[in-house]
């Protein structure tokens, strides 16, 4: 049974009654509904909580640590009941012989049983930005098998039929974007990255994993349209324009070296759990050798989508200075200057 469906006599809608502030701190709703989304954003700007988790396994209990790092992060699984949710792990360019690349299905299945018992509707969804053959992807990364097993729809978002909406970012020019029906009518949008080095940007994470969002009949392969309006600037404008998403990072096995394809696997065994994804990727990023104010798209994120600053990030579960491992990357003038002062790599 393919699970690759999708769906073209729906009429988009965007579901503007779902109080994401409320959802994701449990608290407060009645005052968030009345200051508006601006004061919103510079609520979740000024402190965010991130969950790590160690000696983590893919046959491991990660249902449990994905729902203990909800919890620790602030997350109210009530609201979320009767509710569609969206999951978008990264398959990029996939192959059997590199499990470093994509998330892995075992985590793609644990975060949709997680919502499922919440009670929400979930489907999973991704547009490969460097294959036209979303289906070839999925069965390469052993995604398709698992989503068949676990009885999971899956959305080719390079195809889907799309809406417009206005850029909320503009750190491009684009006025708007042109999102697939499924990211505009879910009530919450669950970024699953691989956690992995990447030859243009650093690294990426939660926020440049949302770039699959993007559909390809519409910006090209691989999503030209967004790397001529750059690809810092377009990370951020997207994130910007998508204020439901949070996001659980497969750092099981992760990718050093000429990432996001061409890498090297690092066993890491790190699972990150968050409500602000900039957060998330800021905590990734120091994890990983890197310092989060001089990756550029992070920078532009900083203050404004989510903090960056470690002490306004509250640490759950392990610190990150605990886990902390410098990944490799290649001598590329792009990459020169962003590690934290004092990192060294062996």
């Amino acid at each position: 049974m393919s699970t690759l469906a999708p769906e073209k006599k729906a009429e988009v809608q965007h579901s503007g009654q779902f109080d994401r502030r409320a959802l994701l701190v449990g608290v407060g709703a009645a005052a968030a509904a009345a200051v508006g989304v601006p004061l919103l954003r510079r609520a979740w700007a000024d402190k965010a909580n991130v969950f790590i988790a160690r000696n983590q396994r893919y046959d491991g209990p990660l249902e449990q640590t994905i729902r203990d790092g909800l919890a620790a992060t602030g997350f109210d699984h009530a609201l979320i009941r009767g509710r569609k949710v969206l999951l978008k792990p990264n398959l990029v360019e996939p192959t059997k012989k590199c499990p470093q690349m994509t998330t892995h299905p075992a985590v793609v299945v644990a975060v949709a049983n997680v919502f499922r018992n919440f009670g929400a509707e979930v489907v999973v969804g991704e547009g490969p930005g460097h294959m036209r053959d979303t289906e070839m992807a999925l069965v390469e990364s052993g995604m398709q098998d698992a989503l068949d097993d676990a009885g999971l729809r899956f959305i080719d978002l390079n195809y889907s039929q799309t809406g417009w909406i206005k850029n909320a970012g503009r750190a491009t020019v684009l006025e708007g974007f042109h999102f697939p029906r499924e990211v505009l009518e879910a009530d919450l949008i669950v970024s699953l990255p691989k956690m992995k080095t990447h030859h243009w940007v650093g690294y990426t994470g939660a926020l440049k994993n949302l770039y699959g969002v993007i559909p390809g009949i519409k910006y090209g392969w691989p999503k030209n349209v967004l790397h001529y309006a750059g690809i810092p600037q377009s990370i951020y404008d997207i994130n910007a324009t998508l204020p439901k998403t949070i996001s659980v990072v497969d750092g099981i096995l992760a990718m050093e070296g000429d990432g996001p394809i061409m890498g090297s696997a690092k066993p890491m065994g790190l699972i990150l759990v968050g409500t602000n994804n900039t957060a998330v990727d800021a905590t990734l990023g120091r994890i990983m050798g890197f310092e989060p104010s001089k990756i550029e798209y992070l920078n532009l994120a900083g203050g404004r989508l989510g903090p960056i600053g470690d002490g306004l990030i509250g640490q759950r579960g392990e610190r990150w200075r605990d886990v902390e491992n410098p990944f490799t990357l290649i001598d590329a003038p792009q990459l020169r200057g962003l590690r934290r002062r004092g990192v060294l790599v062996t």
